[in-house]
């Protein structure tokens, strides 16, 4: 799809409305559902934490966006977050309502989408979103974050007793992200220097001494974890060895870092680029066919072969993050050739939304996921070839909408499903 220069909110709602249409069969009480592979509610999944911060993060954005009939789910999503998530008692929010003892415990990763969907609702206007970033906020702030460590704690149990003894750059990246988005809502610098920290301890620090590789995994005196999850190299939040999609994630986010200052830390813009050249290395076709593997050993070997979707969606972001950037036209070549991979196998044409997982011969997989479960970062490949480069996707929305830049770069969106 063509951007119309005149019309970038037109724009904005071509591109993501097929999949925030997709999403809004989710919407269960108390929250929002997995979806399967149809677009349909798994009816024996309790709704999470988790998806639920996200499809909310979604609909909010689609409210900036001026999409019609969307504020009510985001509505609803707060109100949840607010309400049937949150641990009166102890504070935070709970990991799931199925009541096992696992989805009490409080994690950072949680916390921090719940942090990102607040503060997109509040700049998005939406009821009960103001209440919910500031009290996501002061959780993020007392409870996760460590001055010492420069990162976030990794998880609590429900008393916010005992943190577990690990330190996690995949929480932390997100933490960034959310910390960026509540710079964006509430112009308190003090939450972009915490993202600043966060980037320093895990980027400047550990990837740089690794020549832009990155250990996710550390124990509680940051020795790195090299072999963690050998044993599971699947894990969805936690796998074994580097992750490419994570490098091109980080990379993007150091660049939306960089762009809230006004003399920004020489070393963001060499560790961003450092980083998204080790992901182009060790992600893209390195078993001989099209396609970004999930993992990778410490030799550079493929571990898994299967090709998770988020990791091609932060490649096409990253990508034309810095064909924004910059006049490179290899930036926009490569988001080309992405996006026409995305469209090629990842958009289901028949079902909706994209498919969650292919296998190692890019046919749809579903070892990992069942189904189709958010469109969190489907929506995000698909909005910020689209938008200029801000802090936060909101208010990258509300600053396009405004022309207040020029739009440079890919000029077309990648994903229409």
């Amino acid at each position: 799809m063509l951007i119309n220069p005149g019309s970038p909110q037109r724009a904005i709602r071509d591109a993501s409305t097929p999949l925030i249409d997709f999403a809004k069969a989710s919407a269960v009480p108390g929250g929002f559902g997995f979806l399967d592979r149809f677009g349909a509610v798994e009816k024996n999944r309790p709704p999470e934490c988790l998806i639920t911060a996200r499809m909310t993060y979604c609909f909010s954005i689609a409210t900036l966006a001026g999409i019609p009939d969307v504020e009510r789910f985001a509505v609803h999503g707060v109100a949840s977050l607010y309400g049937t998530f949150r641990d009166e008692t102890w504070g935070g929010y709970a990991g799931a309502l199925g009541g096992t003892p696992p989805s009490q415990r409080k994690r950072a990763y949680d916390t921090c989408f719940v942090a990102l969907a607040a503060s997109s609702a509040a700049t998005a206007g939406i009821a009960g979103a103001d209440e919910l970033t500031t009290d996501v906020a002061d959780l993020l702030e007392t409870r996760f974050w460590s001055a010492d460590a420069g990162a976030l704690v990794e998880s609590w149990d429900r008393e916010f007793a005992e943190p577990e003894p690990y330190w996690g750059a995949n929480a932390n990246m997100h933490g960034l992200e959310a910390m960026l988005a509540l710079y964006g809502y509430s112009r308190n610098t003090a939450w972009r220097d915490y993202g600043l920290r966060i980037a320093e301890t895990f980027i400047n620090r550990h990837a740089r001494a690794a020549k832009w590789w990155l250990n996710e995994h550390y124990g509680p005196d940051w020795t790195p974890l090299p072999d963690f999850n050998a044993d599971t190299p699947r894990h969805e939040f936690r796998p074994y060895g580097m992750t490419p999609g994570h490098l091109f994630e980080w990379s993007r986010l150091l660049l939306q870092l960089e762009s809230t200052f006004d003399l920004p830390p020489v070393w963001l813009r060499e560790a961003a680029a450092g980083l998204y050249e080790t992901a182009v290395d060790h992600g893209w076709a390195i078993d001989g066919k099209k396609g970004f593997v999930y993992t990778v050993d410490w030799n550079g070997r493929p571990v898994i072969s299967d090709r998770p979707h988020w990791v091609t969606a932060e490649a096409i972001s990253a990508a034309a993050t810095w064909s924004h950037l910059t006049s490179d036209p290899r930036y926009a070549a490569q988001f080309q050739e992405w996006a026409d991979y995305a469209q090629t196998h990842f958009i289901d044409t028949a079902h909706g939304s994209w498919h969650h997982l292919l296998d190692a011969d890019n046919r749809p997989s579903y070892a990992i996921w069942s189904g189709k479960p958010d469109i969190y970062h489907a929506l995000q490949a698909t909005l910020v070839p689209l938008l200029p480069i801000a802090e936060s996707t909101a208010r990258a929305v509300i600053t396009a909408d405004s022309g207040r830049r020029q739009h440079r770069g890919p000029e077309r969106s990648p994903a229409k499903g």
